[in-house]
């Protein structure tokens, strides 16, 4: 079951796509030999008006095919008898109907369940934000200049980019209907540790964290820690007592580990970890909002979507993530399937939103890397056909095509290498 709801929800935005290239490639009067869903051998298919309507063996995709798209020809409804204004409308139309249909979905999600207002819940009187004048009950609307609408916008932004130490925090908030400044340097926790991940209910080692005590001891993954300074420790509830009455510090300890059956004893100075923090704690929950205000934070939901998408981009183009952690069709068919089987106890209603909310990520997602200057993608034809209408003639077809064509294969050997990640995260 969950696997047919990926799929409808999956075909259904990339048909949305399509239906864009179709209806505008209608008004400026080129022909649409074929639309279709899916790829691969035809299952149905039906001709009405000149254009075959198919449903193909793999839901996975679809195409608009447009007479003379991928070759010279300028006869009457070809591609390319039609003018450059024209083109241009068709090939961004797809992109384009992705965003309208996230926008017409965030009104169903803002609808029902309201917007996550960014309104500071409580605020640490002993911090360093506290002390600069922020207060419970202020609405976040910048953030180290990064325009905050929704909560989610505060959340993504410090998950980027993280509080660092040392660096000025900024802040704009609305007051009474005031605008706020707030600058501050975040405080900084300190705690000694061990430097180890505990297994879980137990006190054997799951992970050492490199460069710190228990690692530079010897101590590997797999040991199991029996005593500190003498103290038996059978479990996981002694260990977080004894913690609690003999807090770690800068003083040296003797930790006792076990290994294959043998005791071994080790002296260790713990570890000091600096935490930065902003002392102040903001809203997570939904509150309601009617009339015009669905529309408002309607447009702010697509665009927290777009700007996730954007940053995620950057995080990729910059190395800080990689291409393993990408998701193609089949880890997207994934993602769906586990948001049903999670949300599937907790009634119709909650799985439609969530269902609804993770089409509007996959539809903001869709059109933005069409709009990607990539060849073979919208945003690949679309910079030829800027350049065509900048010079006054088109770049040399052939030159085009095989550059296109260039393009897909690279996309591909992508998609090829996301779809077996994708496949390896499943088998683990």
């Amino acid at each position: 079951m969950s696997i047919l709801i990926a799929i409808l929800i999956f075909s259904a935005i990339i048909l949305f796509h399509e239906w864009g290239h179709f209806l505008l490639a209608k008004a400026n009067g080129i022909v649409v030999t074929e639309f279709s869903l899916g790829f691969g051998p035809r299952l149905w298919s039906v001709k009405k008006n000149g254009t075959i309507y198919s449903l193909k063996a793999f839901p996975l995709g679809g195409s608009c095919m447009m007479l003379g798209e991928d070759s010279d020809i300028d006869s009457p409804g070809s591609f390319y008898s039609a003018s450059v204004p024209g083109r241009i409308l068709v090939v961004a139309a797809g992109p384009v109907f992705n965003f309208i249909l996230a926008f017409v979905l965030s009104i169903v999600i803002v609808g029902y369940a309201g917007f996550d207002q960014p309104r500071v819940t409580s605020v640490d009187e002993s911090s360093a934000s506290y002390e600069a004048g922020l207060r419970e009950g202020d609405v976040i609307t910048k953030y180290n200049g990064y325009a905050v609408d929704l909560s989610r916008d505060l959340y993504v932004y410090t998950y980027m980019n993280g509080i660092q130490e040392g660096r000025e925090i900024s802040m704009t908030v609305l007051r009474d209907g005031k605008a706020e400044e707030i600058r501050f340097f975040p405080d900084v926790n300190e705690r000694y540790l061990l430097g180890f991940n505990r297994a879980p209910d137990s006190l054997v080692v799951a992970s050492l964290i490199p460069g710190y005590p228990l690692e530079d001891a010897g101590v590997q993954p797999g040991d199991r820690i029996v005593a500190i300074d003498g103290t038996e420790l059978p479990d996981n509830e002694a260990y977080e007592k004894y913690i609690q009455e003999n807090p770690l510090s800068e003083e040296e300890i003797q930790v006792t580990y076990e290994r294959d059956g043998l005791r071994y004893d080790v002296s260790i100075v713990p570890a000091v970890y600096r935490t930065p923090s902003a002392g102040f704690s903001y809203n997570t929950g939904y509150q309601r909002v009617s009339g015009a205000g669905i529309l408002k934070y309607s447009f702010l939901e697509m665009k927290y979507m777009v700007r996730s998408t954007l940053l995620s981009l950057r995080e990729l183009f910059t190395g800080k993530i990689g291409v393993e952690e990408m998701s193609g069709p089949v880890g997207v068919i994934d993602a769906i399937g586990e948001t049903y089987e999670q949300t599937k106890s907790q009634g119709f209603m909650v799985i439609l939103i969530n269902l609804i909310s993770l089409a509007v990520l996959l539809s903001t997602n869709l059109g933005i890397m069409n709009l990607l200057p990539i060849p073979a993608l919208d945003g690949g034809r679309l910079v030829f056909l800027f350049i065509e209408a900048v010079r006054g003639k088109p770049v040399n077809r052939n030159v085009e095509g095989s550059i296109h064509f260039t393009g897909l294969i690279l996309l591909f050997v992508l998609m090829g290498f996301i779809m077996y990640s994708d496949i390896l995260k499943l088998i683990r």
